[in-house]
This record gives structure tokens, C-alpha cells and sequence, in this order.
């Protein structure tokens, strides 16, 4: 079975060049240009821009976490890495700074 593809094959011309190797991995170059533009740029772009948000995160803001909860932040922890969310009336969690989605404006209506 092998020798009949092998005899079905084209077969090369004597004097037939193997031409530019580089040539034959540009679509796969451009191919990993392309991802980059689309999908790898833009989502390095969201992430310092959610990094800012979160840098520039003050008491008094009204954040909302990624589990949905809503509140006001009235504090940090004294390594920076938590924040401390008053949710309602002698309520307070603390929250890690990466689990905050939202941060609205201040004097925004909590819902």
C-alpha cells in the first residue's frame, strides 16, 4: 500500500529549486502577528487599565466585587492588598484589592 502512494507522489523536476525557506513560514508569522493585534494587545490593555483602577482606589468609593457585593470603602489594611468594604450599618468585610469588578463613581445611587 505505501510503495502505491509513493509511485502516485509527484515527482520532483531534476532541476527544481527548494526556493526561500523563510518564505514558507510566513503564514505562520503572520498568523502569530495577527493573534497578537487581535487578542494578545488588547487584552494587556484591559489589564493595566483595571490595574489603574485599582491603584487609584480611595476610601469613600463605591465598589462592587466580583461576587456582586455592593459597598463603600472605609479603609485598607496596612499592606495595601486588602480593603476593608463597609456594606451595611456595623457590616465590614475585607476584600482583596484583585476582587473588586467595579469601582463607581462617588455619589453614584447603590442600588
Amino acid at each position: 500500500m505505501l510503495q502505491f502512494i509513493l509511485l502516485m507522489a509527484p515527482q520532483g523536476q531534476g532541476g527544481e529549486g527548494g526556493g526561500n525557506p523563510l518564505l514558507s513560514f510566513l503564514p505562520f508569522i503572520l498568523i502569530i502577528v495577527i493573534m497578537y493585534f487581535l487578542m494578545i494587545r488588547p487584552q494587556a490593555k484591559k489589564q493595566k487599565e483595571r490595574q489603574k483602577m485599582l491603584d487609584a482606589l480611595k476610601k469613600g468609593d463605591n465598589v462592587v466585587t466580583t461576587g456582586g457585593i455592593r459597598g463603600k470603602v472605609v479603609g485598607f489594611t496596612d499592606d495595601g492588598k486588602t480593603v476593608i468594604v463597609k456594606v451595611d450599618d456595623n457590616v465590614k468585610l475585607n476584600i482583596e484589592r484583585s476582587f473588586i469588578n467595579v469601582v463607581m463613581p462617588v455619589g453614584s445611587k447603590k442600588d
